[in-house]
């Protein structure tokens, strides 16, 4: 499941740094998108089979995690 936060188009590069692959374990994949000399989330893919409501559950508490919800 796919949980898309910003569109990808607005970044330059687009990649799963080492702290954000930490704070999603091994329920999900958090990609972020550096624009400019910031890196934020893009968006979060979770295990499919959870569900819609429990993937968007779940990647905010992953946002959360990382400081940006």
């Amino acid at each position: 499941m796919h949980v898309r936060y910003r569109d990808p188009d607005r970044y330059e590069t687009i990649r799963t740094p080492d702290w954000a692959a930490e704070a999603a374990r091994s329920v999900s994949e958090v990609r972020t998108g550096k624009r400019e000399d910031e890196w934020e989330v893009q968006s979060v893919l979770i295990e499919k089979g959870v569900g819609e409501e429990t993937a968007r559950e779940q990647a905010e508490e992953i946002v959360e995690t990382i400081g940006e919800g």
